[in-house]
């Protein structure tokens, strides 16, 4: 589903990630750890080429990020740290929008929507304008925008900041139920309790670089996920 190989991003003399391989399958949830500067979302900006990169080679379902963007974005949603969505539409009309970018049909659409803001318990502010919504609804409507074409792939960078816990597990739920339909997910988050019960497998990064990656048992053992990743830190 996703193949980083040996990915390589300088900003002058520092690098910000450094000979990076990680390889997600179909069906896996891949956590993405690190301290804030690590590299995380410089790897996740990178698979979602909105960075272009140095050295490596980045594939989507067997395609290069570099050769083939278009067909890769088909593949593919992106969530950033922070939802920058179009503060002047609203919540519907900017739904509506990424449903045109990408070709979906008028039934498609109206059942997507009605389902996940409904699930967020968004319907009811669909109306209003983006730039009236606070960050946790933000969240919430990009999140909406991200499952609207079915991607195979999805990338999210802390997806759960500012989401209450019914909205967090709400997203669990869709995370896993995604995965199960055959697709994969690749995030980023700061909350280890919840990257421990979620995910299939870890990987975390140091200074740019990959210090420990595998299924969940094989990187923290008996341990807790917290301990292994403060051990590693302090190393």
């Amino acid at each position: 589903m996703l193949k980083i190989d040996h990915l390589t991003k300088n900003y002058g003399n520092y690098k910000a990630v450094d000979d990076l391989t990680i390889h997600i399958q179909p069906g896996e949830i891949y956590g993405f750890i690190g301290h804030n500067g690590a590299g995380k979302t410089t790897t996740l900006k990178s698979v979602a080429g909105i960075l272009q990169f140095d050295q490596g080679t980045i594939l989507i379902n067997g395609r290069s990020v570099v050769e083939e963007p278009v067909a890769c974005k088909r593949d593919l949603a992106y969530i950033p740290d922070n939802p920058d969505l179009y503060a002047y539409m609203s919540g519907i009309k900017y739904l509506n929008f990424v449903a045109d970018i990408y070709g979906i049909t008028p039934e498609v659409r109206r059942e997507k929507i009605r389902k996940y803001a409904d699930l967020f318990e968004l319907t009811g502010d669909l109306a209003q304008p983006i730039s009236a919504y606070s960050h946790g609804m933000k969240q919430k409507l990009a999140v909406i925008s991200a499952w609207m074409h079915s991607p195979r792939l999805i990338v999210m960078d802390e997806p759960f900041v500012g989401l209450d816990p019914k909205a967090a597990h709400t997203l669990k739920e869709m995370m896993r139920e995604h995965c199960n339909n055959g697709g994969a997910i690749f995030f980023s988050t700061h909350v280890l309790e919840v990257a421990e019960k979620l995910c299939d497998k870890v990987a975390i990064i140091k200074q740019g670089k990959l210090i420990k990656a595998g299924t969940m048992d094989e990187v923290k053992g008996d341990d807790s996920l917290e301990e292994v990743f403060l051990e590693l830190e302090a190393e």
